[in-house]
């Protein structure tokens, strides 16, 4: 099966590479303990730095903060005369890791239980069926396994919603829920069906509207960017052809015809919808760009919930026990995926502080310098090869170009590396966490070709990135 054998990759790579760094590099031995014992807090090695051969715009930032970023490390001022440069471990070890994994589902009962509560009064009122029967004659082209009407097809819409709305929190409860929907009709539980596939793809795909993270990122990071909103629009095509390409990709494999009158037509549509927002969007400013977006994500939000009450009450069920009775699923489900989560987590772990990341990129560097290509866009690839892996790791290397590449005279977040880190951020989601997650709640082991199909998805959305940047800052 294609998750165990990378899952297995992933650990074996990561102990040779650990390995190997143990028996090259001086007291190379600390690598085990940091494997297993480490923090992200630790710090992995600290050297003593000759102020002349500290850039001018590190020097520049130590005169207003106490500490900068010097490339992969931080360097800080000791006194007067000295500086130190440090390192820190880029991940918690495995133990860390264990609890943190079960941490994120801990901290997801309470959200779970909150949405899926709500949700089991939208479908005994009847809401969900309403807004499948809207979408069903799109969804019934795109998920051809799926009937008529079935409240998957809302229970994938409000998934949808969420995730363009950038809702994260709203998303999961939701797509898990599909993907409860859609395993209902799924003739062998322990193997994903087309359909399951199909929608964990598309979601994958990560389609957000306005990229509100990563536009306050560049506004927040010393010096700020000049322009904290100009990567929104490189964002919102990069995002869009990475969520076409997946959909291509699939109905390949699944031999569905994507150039069906319906479906172009729901395209087209939907892309006319969202190019008139995006030209409204750009007129704003970066506050009044943050200030929409909370109103509309959170706005939407409030109105589904009251519209689900008023459904409930004029439908005259029971809402509050429909609301326990659906909150109770989300707290089993919460518990269900914490095994999938604490061993995808693990893996993810041992790579990262095995330093084969660092291996791959300064490989890549290496191969496109002696091919004579320009390599600028390499100091912004950490964030996509780590996205696929680790949100929190991916934003956390997208806030480190930035600062890596501030000069004395240009912010990190207008270089070409850090907008190119910024564009890599919004155009995916963490594609091993939705596996772990979407399939650990419905208990499939047989993901067939999804990881291979998103990690495509993926790799057009990069190379699109890429291009957008030279494009639009090249």
């Amino acid at each position: 099966m294609a998750l165990s054998r990378i899952w297995a990759a992933f650990i074996i790579i990561s102990l040779v590479v650990a390995t190997i760094m143990a028996l090259t590099r001086p007291n190379g031995g600390k690598i085990y303990s940091q494997l297993v014992t480490g923090k992200n807090t630790d710090t992995v090695s600290v050297r003593a730095v000759d102020s002349a051969t500290v850039p001018a715009y590190v020097h520049q930032q130590l005169l207003v903060e106490k500490q900068a970023v010097w490339g992969k490390e931080k360097i800080y001022k000791a006194d007067a005369t000295t500086y130190r440069a440090y390192k820190m471990l880029p991940a918690n070890g495995i133990f860390e890791t264990c609890k943190g994994a079960v941490e994120i589902c801990i901290g997801l009962i309470g959200i779970m239980a909150l949405f899926m509560g709500f949700m089991n009064i939208a479908e005994k009122a009847g809401g969900v069926r309403y807004l499948s029967r809207i979408i069903g004659p799109f969804f019934s082209k795109i998920f051809p396994g799926v009937p008529k009407g079935h409240p998957a097809h809302g229970h994938m819409v409000m998934n949808f919603s969420a995730n363009m709305m950038g809702l994260d929190n709203a998303a999961t409860p939701f797509g898990i829920k599909a993907m409860e929907s859609l395993q209902e009709l799924n003739p062998d539980k322990a193997r994903a069906s087309d359909a399951q596939i199909m929608f964990l793809c598309l979601h994958a795909s990560g389609l957000t509207l306005i990229p509100v993270a990563i536009i306050a990122a560049r506004a927040s990071v010393k010096p700020p960017s000049l322009n904290p909103t100009e990567i929104f629009i490189p964002c919102m095509i990069a995002t869009f052809v990475a969520t076409v390409a997946a959909m291509l990709i699939v109905s390949y494999k699944q031999r569905i015809n994507i150039f069906q009158k319906t479906i172009l037509l729901w395209i087209l549509g939907i892309s006319a919808v969202i190019g008139a927002l995006v030209v409204y969007l750009v007129s704003l400013s970066t506050g009044q760009l943050q200030s929409f977006s909370g109103v509309l994500s959170n706005g939407l939000i409030l109105l589904i919930l009251l519209l689900i009450v008023l459904g409930g009450l004029y439908k005259k069920i029971n809402i509050f026990e429909a609301f326990v009775e659906g909150a109770k699923g989300g707290f089993e489900t919460a518990v269900r995926i914490i095994p999938y989560l604490v061993g995808m987590l693990v893996a993810i772990s041992l790579l990262r502080n095995s330093g084969t990341f660092e291996v791959i990129i300064d490989g890549l560097k290496n191969l496109f310098a002696a091919l004579g290509a320009d390599t600028k866009f390499v100091d912004g690839l950490p964030t996509a090869i780590i996205k696929p892996l680790s949100g929190s790791g991916a934003r956390g290397m997208m806030i480190d170009t930035m600062n890596a590449n501030s000069t004395a005279v240009m912010s990190g977040a207008d270089s070409f590396a850090g907008r190119l880190a910024c564009i890599l951020q919004g155009s995916s989601d963490t594609t091993f966490y939705v596996i772990a997650v979407y399939f650990g709640a419905v208990g499939v082991k047989n993901t067939r070709y999804s990881i291979g199909a998103m990690l495509l998805a993926d790799l057009v959305g990069i190379i699109t990135s890429i291009i957008l940047a030279y494009l639009f800052f090249g």
